[in-house]
């Protein structure tokens, strides 16, 4: 997942999600099955959003925008 990192969806003082296109191209380069990635990758997805959100609120105060 940490290749990911390039591959964020962001609207102004948010992030959305990833890229899942992207995503999915780089498991299948990577070996890792497109069954396994459509099943996991949701789920890893919104946690990952909440947790980059909640940070990006902490280091700005909770401002947003």
């Amino acid at each position: 997942m940490g290749r990911l990192g390039g591959q964020l969806r962001i609207a102004p003082g948010a992030v959305i999600g990833w890229d899942m296109g992207a995503a999915l191209a780089l498991g299948q380069a990577l070996g890792v099955s497109t069954l396994v990635l459509a099943e996991l990758l949701p789920g890893i997805e919104a946690v990952m959003v909440t947790k980059l959100n909640q940070q990006m609120e902490a280091d700005h105060g909770g401002k947003t925008g």
